[in-house]
């Protein structure tokens, strides 16, 4: 929760939330709170009840997050006895945060407020082996165009209508080029050196920072990337404190399943309240993201979800990380060839080796392959776990599949609960 506590401070136009009140983890129960009530609001004695903490503290805590503009009053509520209670709701305005999701050929970045609800977005192409300042000055040059859009600059100039809706030219794709061409439209001016990155992003205090998602594998907690499949030249770049040099503000880097499934876990997805369940994600690579006991599992090493490089043929097809016959290159074999079902099938037997190993709770599908034939994804996956579980006589029958929900924002808006997730308690985010 260090980078929350990171705001900056400017003269002219609102002066925004004070995001230092969050300081302690009772703080962030409470927060929490806030925002699973939504619009209802939820009253003083409930959070009390609910955090086991004493009135007395959860009005010193509800007075700070009132007077630092997180927190309003929703009206009041009927009681069983006495005067009627007040009623607290989260402002999702008072906060922000980045998400990016850097695929292999895209860039994807959206602005969420503190309840999670996308406020902006803008795509753009991207060549991940383009090299470090292509890619951070596209990442710059898009970000600051998003953020500027919506918010405006120093919090004065917003383009948002009422309730914090982003204007027409704050969403939709950006003409943002990443491989040797200028970065046209992304931001005013700026070139393929990254001139707009240089500059920062706009100091809003609401801003918390930018969560960044791709592929893996890499250090999350040291925002250090390894051998990114495909993309060895990657090797070592220490690209979160890169990123944060060249923005101005706090930046997370975590793999692209892992945010997914941060992201879909933060939003309800099962597994939220203690269970398990598993994100696959098929696009230009194959990755798996666990959540387990209601917690993102990363490993000991933050190495955890390297799904796609489960070797199912010895004798197969050579996969970019060097090996023969991976699950990833078998099954982006099959999607070059128009073979949906296969692809599907060959998905379907590395789950049932995931399932069979941690006997979670529901297969999640996401992904830029997957949101071609979602329902072809999902029946070939399901068929496959179906016949598994009849074979061994699994009790309770197969593990459900389902295709995630949220489409192809799934990674960005994950992206950005990297940074939002710690705000309200989540120790995994």
């Amino acid at each position: 929760m260090g980078g929350v506590n990171r705001t900056r401070t400017t003269s002219g136009g609102p002066a925004g939330a004070n995001l230092g009140v969050v300081r302690s983890h009772n703080t962030a129960l409470v927060l929490g709170l806030l925002r699973a009530a939504g619009a209802e609001g939820i009253s003083r004695l409930e959070l009390a009840e609910r955090t086991g903490l004493t009135p007395q503290a959860v009005s010193k805590i509800t007075a700070r997050l009132r007077e630092s503009g997180l927190a309003a009053e929703a009206g009041r509520r009927a009681s069983t006895g006495g005067k009627p209670r007040t009623v607290l709701r989260l402002v999702p305005e008072a906060g922000h945060a980045v998400g990016v999701h850097l695929d292999r050929d895209e860039l994807r970045v959206v602005l969420v407020d503190l309840d999670g609800t996308v406020v902006g977005e803008r795509r753009g192409e991207l060549d991940l082996g383009a090299g470090a300042e292509a890619v951070l000055g596209a990442v710059g040059d898009v970000a600051e165009g998003l953020v500027t859009a919506v918010l405006g600059r120093a919090g004065g100039e917003s383009s948002a209508g009422a309730g914090g809706a982003p204007s027409a030219g704050a969403g939709g794709e950006s003409s943002a080029r990443v491989g040797g061409e200028p970065h046209a439209g992304a931001g005013a001016g700026a070139g393929a050196g990254g001139e707009v990155g240089a500059r920062g992003l706009p100091r809003i205090p609401s801003l918390l920072g930018v969560g960044v998602a791709l592929p893996g594998p890499l250090d999350h907690a040291q925002g250090v990337l390894h051998r990114v499949t495909g993309f060895p030249e990657w090797d070592g770049f220490p690209l979160r404190d890169a990123l944060a040099e060249r923005l101005g503000v706090p930046v997370v880097v975590d793999k692209d399943t892992n945010a997914a499934a941060l992201g879909l876990s933060v939003a309800g997805a099962e597994g939220g309240a203690g269970g398990s369940f598993a994100y696959l994600h098929l696009g230009t690579g194959l990755g798996a993201g666990l959540v387990l006991g209601g917690g993102v599992h990363r490993g000991a090493r933050t190495g955890a979800g390297e799904f796609g490089h489960q070797v199912l043929q010895l004798d197969g097809p050579r996969c970019e990380c060097g090996n023969r016959g991976c699950v990833e290159v078998l099954c982006l074999a099959a999607v070059a060839a128009g073979e949906t079902a296969e692809a599907a099938r060959v998905l379907g037997v590395a789950a049932g080796n995931l399932v069979g190993l941690l006997d979670i709770d529901v297969v999640l599908l996401g992904g830029r392959t997957v949101a071609g034939a979602p329902e072809a994804y999902a029946r070939g996956v399901g068929e496959v776990l179906d016949a598994r579980a009849r074979r061994e006589g699994t009790a309770g029958g197969p593990v459900p599949v389902r295709v995630a929900e949220r489409g192809e924002r799934v990674v960005a808006e994950g992206a950005a609960q990297l940074l939002l997730a710690p705000l309200f308690g989540r120790a995994d985010g």
